[in-house]
């Protein structure tokens, strides 16, 4: 069996290829490849694989772009941080839907489905058992704030956003580039729009990003001490029993 593996951390891909090893011994790892555009050149260039095992998240962009740019036939594994892309991925001839950190059982399970999967079987059936096996996301997540700058509302992206600080009931959204927008949310209603692997609550005044997150610092009693870019006016800890859950967050 031919493997393609699409992952941009090196350390994940070699986790995988072991875990590959000893769940499949006879199979063959033909590329490792980081983006979406290496992965588009090279599925356009070679023969299908008998299978793909994909993250989502990749060097430049999100892996389900690929099914999008080129015809791919060749059974998919996703194997990622992220359940909120379940759904779009069943779409990208899917077999599984793995969330990291991958456990070998569920790798085996994984190919065990495909080995079904390439047994005959009536279409509807197939559809029926991939729809039941895929995890089924609860909500979605906000991808963007309609924020004021002067008479103007500008659309920005989560992905521009540094942190959210409460502060006397008002909730200020600070960017990346350290431009300051008041916004109609409270922290509690940020908690459940904001992706988890993404933002962390740090304390009752903040939330980050993860990109903004520059050095943790020990601190008294437990706590910790972080320095956010663009750098906030106020300290920004973690309490004792937050810090555990935060540097778990930080890993990944």
């Amino acid at each position: 069996m031919t493997v393609l593996l699409l992952e941009d951390e090196y350390p994940a891909a070699e986790r995988l290829q072991r875990l590959l090893l000893q769940a499949a011994p006879a199979a063959r790892v033909v590329a490792v490849l980081d983006s979406v555009a290496t992965a588009v050149a090279w599925l356009a260039t070679n023969p299908a694989p008998d299978l793909i095992i994909s993250d989502i998240q990749l060097a430049d962009g999100l892996s389900l772009d690929v099914f999008d740019q080129v015809i791919v036939r060749s059974p998919v594994i996703f194997a990622t941080a992220y359940d909120a892309y379940a759904l779009r991925a069943f779409k990208a001839n899917s077999i599984d839907y793995l969330l990291k950190p991958i456990k070998l059982a569920e790798l085996q399970a994984a190919l065990l489905k495909l080995h079904e999967w390439r047994t005959p079987t009536a279409p509807a059936q197939q559809l029926e058992t991939l729809r039941d096996s895929l995890p089924r996301p609860e909500r979605s997540y906000k991808t963007r704030f309609l924020v004021r700058s002067g008479e103007q509302l500008l659309p920005l992206p989560v992905s521009a956003v540094a942190w959210f600080q409460s502060r006397h009931e008002v909730t200020t959204l600070v960017a990346t580039d350290g431009r300051r927008y008041v916004v109609d949310y409270t922290l509690e209603q940020l908690e459940k729009l904001l992706e988890p692997p993404v933002f962390f609550r740090l304390n009752r005044q903040f939330i980050t990003h993860l990109q903004a997150v520059q050095r943790l610092h020990p601190h008294f009693n437990g706590k910790l001490k972080l320095d956010l870019a663009p750098a906030p006016s106020d300290e920004v800890l973690v309490s004792k029993e937050k810090a555990s859950a935060f540097k778990s967050w930080l890993e990944g």
